[in-house]
């Protein structure tokens, strides 16, 4: 079976992945880009943007473990859009024609709609299911490819309380943002079911790995 991958999910060092105060003009909150820098300086990112340059060390190893192997993907309603998104027929994600997916997309909102087709494979579909059904459903999408659990917090959280996840790589980042949505509220006993190993870079994120070590 086809495994449930968490990637390069970057989360405070008091557990937030995401700040307060969530618009269409601050994705992230008060919490801006600060928990994404470590990614923009790897040679990945500098890649993907057309720059040359970037570092080459263990961040940019791990950044690059996001896409290969991946046959769909799930995420959240906060995750394809600004709050209130949903009123607004015209909203096709943060990342214009061409999002970054290429693969099968389901969304997870109360808020369904028609499939939407972009350019570069991906085509958003919009679920009002459990974490189970979805990702039973991004399998058979997938063709036998790995399913990416993309998030946001509360996505991923549902998603590891049920155990669904076989594969979860966080990146803490050593700042303190002390309000938004927290990753591991609930999670207590988590590491009993997954061995976990750290790496730390010299760019001051730490790299978290869980494995699932029961099926």
């Amino acid at each position: 079976m086809s495994l449930a991958r968490v990637h390069n999910f970057s989360v405070s060092l008091d557990g937030f992945a995401t700040g307060e105060g969530l618009s269409r003009e601050a994705p992230f909150g008060h919490a801006g880009e600060r928990l994404h820098q470590w990614m923009f300086a790897t040679r990945w990112w500098h890649e993907r943007s057309g720059d040359a340059g970037g570092t080459s060390g263990a961040d940019d190893v791990f950044v690059r473990r996001f896409e290969p192997g991946i046959g769909a993907e799930i995420m959240g309603a906060g995750k394809y859009g600004y709050p209130g998104w949903h009123e607004d027929p015209e909203w096709k994600g943060w990342w214009g024609p061409n999002p970054p997916f290429h693969t099968p997309t389901f969304v997870l909102t109360r808020h369904t709609r028609p499939p939407l087709a972009m350019e570069g494979g991906t085509t958003f579909h919009f679920l009002d299911t459990s974490p189970a059904d979805a990702l039973k459903t991004a399998r058979e999408a997938a063709g036998g490819k790995d399913v990416r659990i993309g998030g946001g917090a509360t996505v991923i959280r549902e998603f590891l309380a049920a155990r669904l996840i076989d594969h979860l790589h966080v990146v803490v980042v050593p700042i303190v943002l002390g309000r938004g949505v927290r990753l591991w509220d609930g999670l207590e006993g988590l590491e009993r079911d997954y061995a976990v190993d750290t790496v730390t870079t010299s760019s001051g994120v730490t790299h978290l790995t869980f494995e699932r070590t029961a099926r």
